[in-house]
């Protein structure tokens, strides 16, 4: 193994486990406001598009590192919609709780 696959070897394995925890916090709490799902969505459109030039380099570190990039972003676009509506409660809008507020006043 030559010195560039030993160092994308490396670095594409630093580079999931840094991102390892920050998933399992995401599965564990299922809590990603952080997120947008405009940021998720191009995220995953950025993959695919990459995808093509990924794939069209021969076969080494940078394609499984892409794969778990993809693959990342693809579970917290997932999640994202499966868990969004958990932690969004609806609230009443300010008027109507203004309006509620005056009616126990005024009784």
């Amino acid at each position: 193994m030559n010195a560039s696959v030993l160092a994308g070897t490396v670095s594409s394995i630093l580079f999931a486990v840094s991102y390892l925890p920050m998933l399992l916090k995401a599965l564990r709490t299922r809590d990603l406001d952080s997120y947008s799902l405009g940021y998720l969505a191009l995220s995953n459109v950025a993959n695919a598009v990459h995808s093509v030039y990924v794939f069209s380099l021969p076969p080494g570190p940078i394609w499984l590192l892409h794969c778990f990039y993809a693959a990342a972003s693809a579970l917290l676009l997932i999640w994202f919609l499966q868990f969004h509506s958990v932690h969004t409660r609806p609230t009443a809008p300010a008027t109507s709780r203004r309006n509620h507020h005056e009616h126990h006043l005024s009784n």
